[in-house]
């Protein structure tokens, strides 16, 4: 049962944080700009499927709450991670705020790595002026963001010292990872003291009483199902200090570990943009997901109208499967595990290349993409290239020109036949004229 390594990424304003995990995940993810403090929240991305890089919000001083809430965030990393980057301009000399930022780090007896970025300037100081730090020379790496200088040794260091070795076990020996994810006081700690048989959690009607992931694992026809509880997520402006500590940083490395999410919705309260948010986030991991909907025993009226609300706020998740439950009276709890075990098989279908062009010949027979005067888009075949989440490769010519909803009907017209069950599914296109023979693509070449 290993859990998802987290790597936090700390320093004052403007060190480039932003910029350096964007080329550590090799994508554009926390917003970059001259201004300083202009992230403001925790932003994550996965790398290399060996940890998950959280980028904290610079460090500022706490002249109101907004910024006190800031510095919270970055004490609450330093707590969580398992390893620390503390990035510093290395064009500028030190100041008070560096050497405070570093001896907290320390403090924490988790491993430090200093980052002297923007080492591609012409200006970068001599490392001397960094060992006032503290941090051992061996732990001091060089690195450009914007030229990718050093990143990649960076990388493998922090591999080798969390020792993330490369995944050699069995599939099928390997549980199935179901996180149970939402809002405060959602109904998750219940929902997961059912699932066990046991009191494995504390319940309590308070918000927020669940701080860690609590995990237990549970046969269920011949396969094991690992069962992840995370502590509910406020909005961003409305997390607190103290009871809600490292929610959002938990929760985050729950969605990245996880095989499948269980994303819980209060039916007794209207589902709000948070709830959204967290659908995003589950498929943008390309995670299983299913939609529970928890304490259907206090509805009067019944479930019509907030099924009906349900679809209609969450109808970019035709996929998903919605579970009716009721934790106090178990209704509907245990046909969880018949939907994880569905799920986690649609995860691993792969299709024929020849059933995924007959689909594709009739879909554009059916319905030819729309382009521009003269120049249209020729989708030509697909061949899926992965699994877990399933994805997809379209060749041609011009398909930069094939609108977003020309794409989400392919994707339909595919569901059709192999409907995925909560289960998203990715896709590429791939210009054949443009980039000449065809070429074998891996994940790493796969472009969003």
């Amino acid at each position: 049962m290993s859990k998802q390594k987290i790597v936090a990424l700390i320093g004052q304003t403007n060190a480039g944080k932003s910029s350096l995990l964007n080329r550590m995940a090799r994508k554009n993810i926390a917003i970059v700009a001259r201004e300083e403090g202009t992230t403001r929240d925790n932003v994550s991305a996965k790398i290399d499927d060996a940890f998950l890089l959280i980028d904290t919000a610079g460090l500022k001083n706490p002249e109101d709450d907004f910024e006190a809430s800031i510095q919270e965030q970055i004490n609450d990393a330093v707590e969580v991670a398992d390893l620390i980057l503390l990035a510093v301009d290395s064009t500028k000399y030190l100041d008070q705020k560096d050497k405070n930022i570093a001896k907290t780090a320390l403090k924490s007896k988790k491993p430090v790595f200093l980052v002297l970025n923007k080492s591609d300037l012409g200006e970068s100081l001599d490392e001397t002026e960094f060992l006032k730090l503290g941090i051992k020379p061996v732990n001091t790496f060089r690195t450009s963001a914007t030229t990718g200088q050093g990143v990649e040794n960076l990388k493998n260091a922090i591999k080798k010292t969390l020792d993330v070795k490369p995944k050699i076990e069995d599939e099928k020996e390997r549980p199935i990872k179901l996180a149970l994810i939402g809002r405060p006081n959602v109904g998750k700690s219940s929902l997961f003291n059912k699932l066990a048989k046991k009191q494995q959690a504390v319940v309590s009607s308070r918000q927020g009483t669940t701080r860690d992931i609590n995990r237990v694992e549970i046969r269920y026809k011949n396969t094991t199902i690992e069962i992840l509880d995370t502590a509910g997520l406020r909005k961003p402006g409305k997390r607190e200090v103290g009871i809600e500590k490292f929610s959002a940083l938990r929760t985050l490395a729950a969605i990245e570990e996880a095989d499948i999410c269980a994303l819980l919705v209060d039916s007794t309260e209207p589902h709000s943009k948070l709830d959204q948010s967290l659908a995003g986030q589950i498929v943008e991991a390309g995670k299983g997901i299913i939609v529970v909907l928890t304490k259907t025993d206090l509805l009067k009226d019944g479930t019509d109208e907030i099924l009906d609300k349900l679809e209609y706020d969450f109808d970019f998740l035709p996929f998903a499967p919605v579970l009716i439950t009721s934790s106090e009276t178990g209704k509907n709890v245990t046909k969880i595990f018949d939907l994880i075990l569905e799920i986690d098989a649609s995860r691993h279908t792969e299709v024929k290349t020849s059933d995924l062009n007959k689909i594709l010949r009739e879909a554009i027979t059916s319905h030819p993409p729309a382009g521009l005067k003269n120049t249209h888009p020729k989708p030509k075949y697909i061949v899926q290239t992965d699994i877990t989440p399933p994805w997809f490769v379209i060749h041609g010519r011009e398909m930069e020109l094939l609108h977003w909803s020309y794409k989400r009907y392919l994707e339909r017209k595919i569901r059709e036949v192999y409907p995925f069950v909560g289960t998203p599914i990715k896709f590429s296109y791939y210009n054949d004229r443009t980039q000449g023979k065809r070429k074998k693509y891996s994940k790493k070449s796969r472009d969003n």
